[in-house]
C-alpha cells in the first residue's frame, strides 16, 4: 500500500496505513469523527477494536482463494462438462468392478464380516469428491490398513468403528497444523521394508483360507508353525479353487498389459483396436469376472445340493444405520453397553485407548504415505499439498464412522484403474459410492456365494507385487546403510506388531540422521597465497548447530596445535547456527587467542551475523581471498570496529 511507510528494517508500519471501504468511506470518516470526538469509555472502543480485527480474521481465511485451496470441487465443478462426465461415469464403473471385489476381501483381512467392506465404501468417497486436491485418487479399505486395523482391534467391529473416528480426529488436526511435513521422515528404505513385510503377512493370512486349515498365534512364524500343524487337515477343493484363481488373476494381469502395436508408419487398425480393448478390460475387470464365475457356478453347485467349498456366507442388505460410535464395549464381545454391566465388565473409553495406543498415531502415518504416493504417482510433476490430504483423508474416516465404515485411504491399484478408465475429475469417487449403495441394496445377498478361496487368491495375487525385491540392488550400489534400515523395517515389522515396528525404524532411522548431521564431513586443505603466505583451511560441508558443535570444535582446535600457520574458517556452507554455536565459536577464539595464533572466519552468510554478534571476544571476518592476503601479511590483529558492535569485519565485497 503506497501509504505505507517503510522502516528501516522493511517492516510496514501500519500506523501510517489507511484501510477503507469504498463504498462507506464518507460514513466510516464521519462515524470515525464523531467516535474521537465522543465521550465514548475504553471498553467501547476496545470492543470496537476487536470487532475490526475479527472481521479481517473472517476475510482472510473465509475467502476465495481458501475455499478453493480447501475444497477443491469449487475449482473443477465450475467448469465440468459432458466430456467429464463420460469419462468419469465409465471410470466409476471400472474402478467399481476391480474395487469391490477387493473390498470384500480386504474386510477378511481386517477379521471383519463381508459387509463392513461395503460400509466403508461410499460415505468417505463422497467426502474425498468435496474435499479431495488428487482427481486420480479413489479411497477405501486397502490390505495396509486392514491388516493394521486387524492388529489394533482384533477383528472387533466396534472397535474398528472407534479407532476409526479417533485416528480420523487425529488426522484432522495434524492436517490443520500443517504436520504433513512429518511424512517426510519416513525414508524410502523404511517404507520398502514396512511394504514387503505387510505383504509377506498378509499372504501368511490368507493362506488358511486357501488350504482351510487352523492358523493359530500373534507372529509371522506362529502362524506358520500352526499351519504347518494343521497341514494334514487341508481341503483339496478349497486349494485347488484357490491356487486356480492365482493363476488365473495372474494371467489376466499380463493379458491386461498386453497392447498390440502398429506398424512403422502406420496407425492401428480396427482390429488393433478392439483387442486392446478387451485386453484392457480383462485386465482391469479380472477380479470381478473372477468372482462373477465362480460365484455363479459354486451357486448353481448348491442349488444342486453339492457344496464343495467354503462360502462367504449371509450379507445382510439395506443401508447400515447412521449412528455415533460406541464408545465402550462389552468384553469385546461387540455387544452394547448396559448400565449395570458398566462397571465389571466393559472395555472403558480410556481402556480402549490404552489398547490402541501408537496406533492412533502411526497408521495415520501410513494411511497418509499410501495416499501420498498415489498422488504423487499420477501428479506429473506438479506439488501434492499433503497437509491438504491429511485433512480429507481426517473427514473421510470421521465420516465413515458414523455408518460403521473401518479405516479407508488411497490405493495405488484403485487409482491406477481410474487413470487407465479415463477418469477427469474427483467425481469417480461419487460414481463408486452410488454404485456400492446400490451393490448393498441389491446384490448383497448374491454375496453369499462367493467362495472364501476366490477372495483369499485376489489378495494373494495382488500383494505378491508389493514385495520391493527389486530395491535391494539399488539401496546396495547406492548406500550400504539404507538397506540396513531397510531390512530393519522388514524384520522388525515381521517380529513384532507392524505400528510397532515402523514406529522403531522410523526411531532408528531418525537417530541415524542426527548422528549424521552431528558428524559433518570437514576438509582441512593446506593453502598458499599468491605472495607465498600459508594458511590452513577448514570447511565444514553442512550446518553448524548443537549437536555438531563439539565435533567441529575438536576439529579445529587440533588442526590449529598441530600446524602454527594461520587457519581460515571457511563458513560458506554453513546455512544455519545457534547459541550453542555461538559459546563454541566464543571457546575457540579464546583457544586461538592464548596461542596468538591468527584465525579468519570467510564467507559467513549476512543473516548469520546475529548468531556472531553475541560474542564477547572479538573475531575477523572477510570475503575476499584479497582480505585474507592483507590480514597475513598484517601483523596487527586486523580489527577494525563497525558501529560500536562488539564484532569487528574486514571486508572486500
Amino acid at each position: 500500500m503506497h501509504n505505507g511507510r517503510v522502516r528501516a528494517d522493511n517492516a510496514i508500519d501500519f500506523n501510517n496505513v489507511m484501510m477503507t471501504d469504498h463504498q462507506t468511506v464518507h460514513h466510516s470518516r464521519q462515524s470515525l469523527a464523531d467516535f474521537t470526538n465522543s465521550a465514548y469509555n475504553e471498553s467501547q472502543r476496545e470492543l470496537l477494536t476487536n470487532s475490526n480485527q475479527c472481521r479481517i480474521f473472517l476475510d482472510k481465511v473465509f475467502n476465495a482463494k481458501n475455499l478453493k485451496r480447501h475444497m477443491p470441487i469449487f475449482q473443477w465443478l465450475p467448469v465440468y462438462n459432458k466430456a467429464d462426465f463420460i469419462g468419469d461415469l465409465i471410470a466409476g464403473i471400472t474402478v467399481s468392478l476391480a474395487a469391490i471385489p477387493l473390498a470384500l476381501a480386504f474386510a477378511g483381512i481386517a477379521g471383519l464380516p463381508t459387509e463392513f467392506a461395503l460400509y466403508s465404501s461410499f460415505m468417505g468417497n463422497i467426502i474425498y469428491t468435496i474435499f479431495g486436491s488428487c482427481k486420480d485418487n479413489i479411497v477405501g479399505s486397502t490390505a495396509i490398513a486392514s491388516l493394521l486395523t486387524l492388529q489394533v482391534c482384533h477383528g472387533n467391529w466396534q472397535k474398528s468403528v472407534l479407532f476409526t473416528l479417533l485416528s480420523g480426529l487425529i488426522e484432522l488436526i495434524m492436517g490443520l497444523t500443517r504436520l504433513g511435513f512429518i511424512i517426510d521422515f519416513v525414508s524410502g528404505p523404511v517404507n520398502a521394508g514396512f511394504t514387503s513385510a505387510v505383504a509377506l503377512i498378509i499372504f501368511t493370512s490368507q493362506i488358511k483360507n486357501i488350504l482351510v486349515v487352523k492358523s493359530t498365534g500373534n507372529s509371522f512364524l506362529q502362524n506358520w508353525i500352526s499351519m504347518i500343524k494343521d497341514i494334514h487337515n487341508f481341503r483339496t477343493s478349497d486349494t485347488i479353487l484357490g491356487v486356480g484363481s492365482i493363476i488365473v488373476l495372474i494371467i489376466l494381469r499380463y493379458i491386461g498389459n498386453i497392447k498390440l502395436k502398429a506398424k512403422e508408419g502406420e496407425e492401428l487398425s480396427r482390429t488393433q483396436k478392439v483387442f486392446n480393448t478387451i485386453f484392457w478390460f480383462l485386465g482391469v475387470s479380472r477380479n470381478a469376472l473372477l468372482v462373477f464365475v465362480t460365484a455363479t457356478i459354486v451357486g448353481y453347485m448348491e442349488h444342486m445340493g453339492k457344496s464343495y467349498v467354503q462360502l462367504t456366507g449371509y450379507i445382510p442388505s439395506g443401508f447400515p444405520p447412521v449412528e455415533f460410535p460406541a464408545l465402550s464395549v462389552v468384553n469385546g464381545n461387540g455387544s452394547y453397553v448396559s448400565e449395570a454391566e458398566l462397571e465389571n465388565n466393559t472395555e472403558s473409553f480410556w481402556m480402549l485407548l490404552q489398547e490402541f495406543g501408537s496406533g492412533l498415531l502411526v497408521i495415520p502415518l501410513i494411511s497418509l504415505l499410501e495416499t501420498i504416493a498415489v498422488c504423487r504417482t499420477f501428479a506429473n510433476g506438479k506439488p501434492v499439498d499433503t497437509n491438504q490430504e491429511l485433512i480429507t483423508l481426517g473427514l473421510a474416516n470421521i465420516t465413515n464412522s458414523f455408518v460403521r465404515g473401518y479405516r479407508i485411504n488411497g490405493g495405488l491399484a484403485r487409482g491406477s484403474v481410474n487413470t487407465a478408465s479415463g477418469g477427469r475429475t474427483q467425481f469417480v469417487n461419487v460414481y463408486v459410492s452410488v454404485i456400492v449403495i446400490l451393490a448393498l441394496l441389491y446384490l448383497a445377498e448374491y454375496f453369499y456365494y462367493i467362495p472364501k478361496a476366490t477372495l483369499a487368491a485376489i489378495i494373494i495375487a495382488a500383494v505378491l507385487f508389493q514385495l520391493q525385491y527389486q530395491t535391494i540392488k539399488p539401496m546396495w550400489h547406492s548406500k550400504k546403510s539404507d538397506l540396513f534400515i531397510g531390512l530393519l523395517a522388514f524384520t522388525a515389522c515381521l517380529v513384532g506388531p507392524l505400528s510397532v515396528g515402523v514406529f522403531v525404524a522410523i526411531t532408528i532411522n531418525i537417530l541415524y540422521i542426527l548422528y549424521q548431521s552431528a558428524r559433518p564431513e570437514i576438509n582441512v586443505d593446506l593453502v598458499k597465497t599468491s605472495t607465498g603466505k600459508q594458511f590452513l583451511k577448514i570447511t565444514p560441508d553442512r550446518c553448524l548447530i548443537f549437536p555438531s558443535v563439539e565435533f567441529v570444535r575438536n576439529k579445529i582446535v587440533k588442526s590449529g596445535q598441530k600446524y602454527t600457520i594461520p587457519v581460515v574458517f571457511d563458513c560458506t556452507f554453513i546455512y544455519a547456527a545457534d547459541f550453542t554455536t555461538a559459546k563454541a565459536i566464543e571457546l575457540i577464539i579464546q583457544d586461538f587467542n592464548r596461542r596468538n595464533q591468527k584465525l579468519i572466519f570467510f564467507n559467513l552468510r549476512p543473516r548469520l551475523l546475529k548468531v556472531f554478534k553475541t560474542l564477547k571476544s572479538q573475531f575477523v571476518l572477510c570475503y575476499s581471498l584479497n582480505c585474507i592476503e592483507k590480514l597475513l601479511d598484517d601483523q596487527s590483529n586486523g580489527l577494525t570496529a563497525v558501529n560500536g558492535v562488539n564484532v569487528h569485519e574486514v571486508t572486500e565485497l
